[in-house]
């Protein structure tokens, strides 16, 4: 693993990412450092001093020597940098303006919405209410934005560790709050405990061997759920946005609880339909366990290259 480069976060632009690149294009490591952490490091750099940056999940550090620049990192492999190199980057990095314009993020807090229309649903959503408040071993709403910027697939479970049933709760939960079409939920998810479909799933998902993961969740389209009167295909559009919704919200509270995923898309419909039993069509299967390794997230295109902005 080599050090490539600095860009800016994600997350602010007060803040980088240091990028280190393998030999394959896809084996990336990057560390996000925020606004103190960066400033803390450039001065050391820019005054040729050795010593340590402390990050801010108190257990990360950067060590800076004469030669070598140590990046110490909780759950991971340790990253190396000449310590010439690293300064001659961050003073270039910190002497040309990154000013995101027009685009701003704002990090808020987000807090699921529950609504008791009538005696029918009230247990139900009692349950869902009471899942989402437990506060039992999770991160606080405010590092959303700092969840998202460190989630990152992985094709390596440990599968001789279990996931504790609290957290599929929570992610099962995160699921039912997704936005759909005029709310009516416009999908199903099966939840796939049983060891011989799991490896049956593999053969329909293009024999991917990290489908038979500690927590399967299949996503599947219930058009029938739509009650809106336009055509069909139409229904069915909206239910295929309901379910990858949902399970995009599952994969953020996966990793908000310490988990990683994999989101499966090459499916052949026909079989997971014949091994799961059911008449809805699939979307997604969504594959989530710990990391075998705790990978650090891949660099992404600039939001500038992203963004297309229409005044």
């Amino acid at each position: 693993m080599e050090f490539s480069q600095v860009e800016p976060s994600y997350i602010s632009k007060d803040g980088c990412r240091l990028i280190w690149k393998g030999v394959d294009e896809d084996d990336q490591d990057a560390i996000v450092l925020n606004k103190h952490e960066l400033e803390n490091l450039f001065e050391l750099l820019s005054k040729e001093s050795t010593g340590k940056v402390e990050l801010e999940d108190e257990f990360s550090t950067i060590w800076i020597n004469t030669d070598t620049t140590q990046f110490r990192l909780k759950e991971h492999k340790m990253l190396e940098v000449k310590t010439s190199i690293l300064r001659k980057k961050i003073l270039e990095y910190r002497n040309v303006p990154h000013v995101i314009n027009p685009i701003k993020i704002y990090p808020k807090e987000f807090f699921p919405s529950i609504t008791i229309d009538n005696e029918e649903n009230e247990e139900g959503n009692k349950l869902l209410d009471s899942v989402l408040a437990d506060k039992k071993n999770i991160i606080s709403e405010s590092d959303f934005f700092r969840v998202i910027s460190v989630r990152r697939s992985t094709r390596n479970f440990d599968t001789s560790k279990l996931v504790e049933q609290w957290k599929v709760d929570k992610i099962l939960a995160a699921a039912d709050t997704a936005p759909s079409a005029g709310n009516f939920q416009g999908f199903e998810v099966f939840y796939i405990k049983n060891k011989e479909i799991k490896k049956r799933l593999i053969e329909a998902a293009n024999n991917q061997p990290y489908v038979n993961a500690p927590v399967v969740l299949i996503f599947c389209k219930d058009p029938s759920r739509v009650k809106i009167n336009f055509p069909p295909e139409i229904l069915a559009k909206f239910s295929l946005q309901d379910a990858t919704l949902a399970a995009g919200y599952s994969q953020l509270a996966a990793s908000a609880l310490g988990l990683s995923s994999i989101w499966i898309g090459m499916i052949d419909e026909e079989k997971v339909k014949q091994i799961i039993g059911t008449d809805l069509t699939p979307s997604s299967i969504l594959c989530i366990g710990y990391p075998q390794q705790k990978r650090l997230p891949k660099s992404r295109r600039k939001l500038k290259d992203l963004i297309h902005v229409i005044e």
